[in-house]
């Protein structure tokens, strides 16, 4: 799983996503898709917690394809923006290790109404872990080890 590169981004209009090592900038993915057209900004933070089905958890660690990864960000991102008709959409994921209680995704959007923003912030989160090309290390305290996981909820 190569995932060797500088911190890394695209951009389409009124849409950003990007991969980075590191910490995510809530302020400024909230201030990127704000807009004078959309009355309401949905904002979702996933961050580390310290258990797994019943196993203390330490801490994940992310990797990805990014080239391939971003390309599916930014295609989501379209997908959900022109379904609920958004303002903005914009999407960054942590790569590398994170720590309990820091954010490992961020999803930010704006549209005129709360009701399309609540509905497609939520698809943009359940699509970008359905699809994107990211995976992570759960690493268990004591003698549990650490397993490899697509990056989908499985519990």
């Amino acid at each position: 799983m190569p995932d060797d590169f500088e911190p890394d981004e695209l951009r389409d209009e009124n849409i950003l996503v990007c991969l980075t090592r590191s910490t995510l900038d809530i302020p400024s993915i909230v201030t990127s898709v704000k807009s004078p057209k959309a009355g309401a900004v949905v904002l979702f933070a996933g961050t580390t917690r310290d258990n797994f089905d019943g196993k203390p958890v330490t801490q994940l660690e992310y990797s990805s394809y990014p080239r391939l990864a971003l390309k599916t960000m930014l295609s989501v991102a379209h997908s959900v923006k022109e379904k609920h008709s958004l303002t903005a959409v914009s999407m960054a994921h942590r790569l590398g290790v994170v720590p309990i209680e820091e954010e490992s995704i961020l999803i930010a959007v704006s549209a005129p109404h709360r009701q399309a923003a609540w509905k497609g912030g939520e698809e943009a989160l359940e699509l970008c872990k359905e699809k994107v090309e990211v995976w992570k290390l759960e690493k268990f305290a004591g003698e549990e080890g650490s397993v490899w996981r697509a990056n989908k909820d499985s519990a």
